[in-house]
């Protein structure tokens, strides 16, 4: 049994990805409208995502069965065997609901964190469990994004990292884990760098927001859909990494070095940025959109589920 405590969007998907995997999973939110609410929407999400073969082998409204909300935080760990936190984004919360978790679960239940760039360590330290905490961090919305960032604190059990992982994997996620922590793990540091770079090309007026996000949707993203950076370069020269290392290196040290140190990003800026998106996209079609991004998010999903024999060919 999972314990999925949060029932945002991330806890919603979370609860998805185990259902959907044969799991029974009990839903657990300080506000309870908001736990029935989230189940409310992942029934109406389920008839679509079992169209595209994305909603597990059994029929939704079994899947759906497997998710239950619980009336009190006890009940939700009460014979949990992993327990995925998705509470907001902030330090003291982490803390406060850590300190919970350790208090009443099972002492060999395993206690990860959602977080997006909060270490373990800064929320675990004065656990006395402590060493089967971790951060198994998704990407949004887990159960469309089949990744999981596997960030062990400096005194987590191997074996539970080992034991996340498997879970993880059974379920259908894709693991990265990390072999020490590190502020904003991977993903989010990879994101970070594009980011600070696509920022920077708009500021200094080189290219317009349309412009950079194309760079990326219809270029960089292609094959960063199905690759990742070193595999990137490793086909993009004759000789393979070592060959576009001796080619391209310089070029890319002197680019590193004319962009200079890491901006902030300015009020004025982001204001700026805000008035061109808004342009394309007025505020009262986000929704809207985010739900198309979804489809197509599950369409490329789906598409790569099909295709994955042909990965390694």
């Amino acid at each position: 049994m999972i314990a999925v405590i949060g029932s945002g969007l991330v806890g919603r998907g979370w609860a998805v990805v185990f259902a959907r995997a044969g799991c029974s999973v009990r839903l657990w939110d300080t506000q309870p409208d908001q736990a029935d609410k989230a189940v409310r929407g992942i029934a109406g999400e389920l008839d679509g995502l079992a169209e595209l073969g994305l909603a597990g082998e059994d029929p939704p409204s079994e899947v759906l069965g497997r998710i239950a909300v619980a009336s009190t935080l006890e009940a939700a760990l009460d014979g949990a065997a992993h327990v995925q936190e998705c509470t907001p984004e902030v330090l003291a919360t982490k803390q406060a609901v850590f300190a919970q978790l350790d208090a009443a679960a099972d002492r060999d239940t395993v206690l990860a964190s959602s977080t997006s760039g909060i270490r373990a360590s800064l929320f675990s330290e004065s656990l006395t469990g402590r060493s089967r905490c971790l951060v198994a961090h998704p990407l949004n919305p887990p159960h469309l994004i089949p990744l999981v960032e596997l960030v062990p604190a400096p005194w987590t059990d191997p074996a539970v990292v080992e034991r996340t992982r498997v879970l993880m994997e059974g379920v259908g996620q894709a693991t990265v884990t990390l072999k020490k922590e590190v502020p904003g793990f991977v993903v989010n540091r990879l994101q970070g760098a594009l980011l600070h770079e696509a920022f920077r090309l708009v500021e200094d007026g080189v290219a317009d927001v349309a412009d950079v996000d194309a760079a990326v949707e219809s270029g960089l993203g292609l094959r960063w859909s199905f690759m990742g950076p070193f595999e990137t370069i490793d086909l993009n020269a004759p000789g393979g990494i070592a060959d576009y290392v001796a080619r391209y290196g310089q070029l890319y040290l002197d680019l590193a070095r004319d962009g200079g140190p890491p901006r902030p990003w300015e009020a004025e800026l982001a204001r700026s940025l805000e008035t061109d998106r808004r342009k394309h996209l007025p505020a009262s079609r986000l929704d809207e959109r985010a739900q198309w991004r979804d489809r197509r998010l599950a369409l490329l999903v789906a598409h790569k589920l099909r295709h994955a024999p042909d990965h390694d060919t």
